[in-house]
């Protein structure tokens, strides 16, 4: 009999987590390797929420908090719904997760039943499908042309719903290709899920306040009220806060399907450490101003990095709308030869080629549900994805 449970054959470890690893394994042994896997800011966590949280440890306020998240938090959360996001929710309609993919994590596990559906646009985060499959859900995949921005096509989205549909999972601005849906857009999407009463809304707004060119969020909620009782509207502050490692995600939605994640939470974490939900709390409630500056920093590197891919031969880079990543296309590589003798044949080949030839570290587009594409990481110094950029356009030339 083995050991291991079955389940995990549904799965495979995460793409993103295993370039990093690479790369800095490499790193150790001695090769100049330039990481633009992870998607993580390179600036560090504001200083007023690194003091909150050394405030909080002078008080003493280590110990264990609710389920849900301390009240203070979830109060300030919903400040932070109503004022960002015009929603309004109660404390118990709020929940505070380790990270906003354990709450992501605890909304599928609390909800599905073997063979219910989840629709799942594409590209998609990595970890999407693989939370589906390990409670036992079925992932749709929708692909989203790059002719359309990456967004997805309303039509498509009605023809993907069964009646097996439970969720429809969305995530603007996205990560990996930083598309963004306007209100537009979102307005499409808004009445086609109005058309399917039985469809719950999972949103991932986890890179909200990263958005370039004046581009303005909307949350599907927000969007089309009718739909606030089947929504979970996710977030954290990983991205904005500069906060990865706090691990600090949190959501609102209705009481029943909340309570149900605090169940499923109570049994696997229990709560977010307590230090960290100080730190989030001053996030959330302090100032904003420092995301202006690092916006202007994370558009300059966009503009760098589109232009410098664009120059490289067989490549091909869109302009995203939010986030920090660039999905260039190298379909104009396929096929082509290493000076080595091997052949390019995939998008895996290609990021394999310019680790080991570059020492690039990006993740293949395969991972992400679409190729052939690659995912690049603009969250790291300017200096270097200059350097980055000049490497892969001088592996693109050695192709033959």
């Amino acid at each position: 009999m083995a050991f291991l449970a079955a389940r995990l054959g549904r799965i495979k470890p995460s793409p993103t987590i295993g370039v990093t690893q690479k790369a800095a394994e490499l790193k150790a042994a001695g090769h100049s390797i330039i990481g633009l896997g992870a998607g993580e800011p390179d600036f560090d966590t504001p200083d007023h929420v690194k003091a909150a949280a050394k405030a909080a440890i002078d008080r003493g306020e280590t110990k264990y908090t609710a389920v849900a998240g301390t009240p203070a938090l979830r109060q300030a959360i919903a400040r932070k719904f109503k004022r960002d996001n015009e929603l309004v929710y109660t404390s118990d309609q709020i929940t505070v997760g380790c990270g906003g993919k354990q709450v992501l994590y605890n909304a599928l596990m609390a909800t599905l039943e073997p063979g219910d559906e989840v629709v799942i646009p594409a590209p998609y985060w990595v970890s999407y499908p693989d939370m589906v499959l390990l409670a036992e859900g079925e992932p749709v995949i929708v692909p989203c042309a790059a002719a359309r921005g990456f967004k997805l096509n309303p039509a498509d989205l009605d023809k993907a719903m069964t009646r097996n549909t439970k969720w429809v999972i969305l995530n603007s601005p996205s990560n990996p290709t930083g598309a963004a849906y306007t209100y537009v857009e979102m307005r499409q999407i808004c009445d086609v899920l109005l058309q399917h009463p039985r469809v719950w809304v999972m949103t991932d707004d986890i890179y909200e306040h990263i958005a370039y060119d004046d581009f303005r969020f909307v949350t599907p909620a927000q969007v089309e009220p009718r739909l606030f009782d089947r929504t979970l509207t996710v977030n954290g502050c990983a991205k904005a806060y500069a906060m990865t490692g706090w691990r600090v995600g949190y959501a609102g939605g209705p009481k029943h399907l909340i309570d149900a994640i605090n169940m499923i939470q109570s049994q696997s974490t229990t709560h977010t450490c307590s230090i960290s939900q100080a730190a989030a709390l001053a996030a959330l409630d302090g100032p904003h101003d420092f995301l202006i500056e690092r916006n202007r920093v994370f558009k300059e590197r966009r503009d760098l990095v589109v232009a410098m891919l664009n120059q490289a031969a067989g490549l091909q880079c869109a302009v995203p709308e939010g986030a920090f990543y660039v999905y260039p296309s190298c379909a104009g590589v396929i096929g082509k030869r290493t000076p080595a003798g091997a052949t390019i044949a995939s998008d895996e080949d290609f990021v394999g080629y310019l680790l080991e030839s570059a020492g690039v570290a990006v993740v293949h587009g395969a991972a992400f549900g679409m190729s052939p594409f690659f995912r690049i990481s603009y969250a790291t110094a300017t200096s270097a994805l200059e350097e980055a950029c000049q490497r892969i356009q001088r592996a693109c030339a050695a192709l033959a």
